[in-house]
């Protein structure tokens, strides 16, 4: 959707010092959630949200240049709250734990969302999105989150194999979509069985990384992390 003319460009992430423009921001993203979880992401216009809040369109694109933007700043506030949740599963030791704790982080935060999540997906698989986690206007949610998996790997005692370190943390954060994905279909109670996949998994990951140690294992795992690489690029 382009915006007025006239109208200020927003930038995504952008915080601007009086703190009635905070609160402006702020008022937007609520209204937006809620209207999303009521009438779902496609159905929801810039138009409904600046109205449910009280505001000229005019004004809701002088923050946010589209819903796709909005959505940016979503992501950004889940990725702080995911840091802030996460800190006590940083600060144990063992890989496991630091992992298994981060991603029940996750499933934490996301839990007030879970309503609604399935109509972002929709939006979030197509490839020219810019609310795809691949995009570039996802960019700084991305790394943010392949950060905090980096801290889970660096921070680990015994530490993580130098040949799989690098490579690690983007591996965790594509797993960590794919749980994600699971986790918007999962329809138990309070997803439990999200909680328990996490708890059977981390163990198993945890293997993989120490096996990848031994002599034997060590071809196989360099022509993985080839062959991730070549993906990835």
């Amino acid at each position: 959707m382009s915006e007025p003319a006239g109208v200020p460009p927003g930038r995504v992430g952008e915080r601007r010092p009086p703190a009635h423009g905070e609160r402006t921001r702020e008022l937007i993203v609520r209204t937006a959630l809620r209207l999303f979880a009521e009438r779902g992401y496609e159905r929801t216009t810039m138009r409904a949200i600046a109205d449910a809040a009280g505001l000229s369109v005019s004004n809701a694109y002088y923050y946010f240049r589209s819903k796709d933007h909005l959505v940016q700043e979503f992501y950004a506030d889940i990725q702080h709250r995911h840091r802030e949740e996460a800190a006590e599963a940083l600060s144990r030791t063992g890989f496991v734990d630091r992992l298994r704790g981060v991603l029940h982080a996750g499933v934490t935060v996301m839990a007030p969302y879970h309503g609604f999540a399935g109509s972002f997906v929709g939006v979030a698989i197509n490839p020219r999105s810019p609310s795809s986690p691949f995009s570039d206007a996802s960019a700084a949610a991305r790394e943010a989150a392949i950060g905090l998996f980096r801290d889970v790997v660096e921070g680990a005692k015994p530490a993580v194999d130098r040949q799989v370190r690098a490579d690690l943390p983007e591996l965790l954060w594509l797993a960590y979509l794919g749980l994600t994905l699971y986790w918007v279909h999962d329809m138990s109670y309070e997803q439990d069985r999200t909680r328990r996949l996490i708890d059977l998994a981390t163990p198993f990951v945890g293997r993989l990384i120490r096996i990848s140690r031994l002599p034997g294992m060590r071809p196989i795992t360099t022509d993985l992390l080839w062959l991730v690489r070549k993906v990835r690029s």
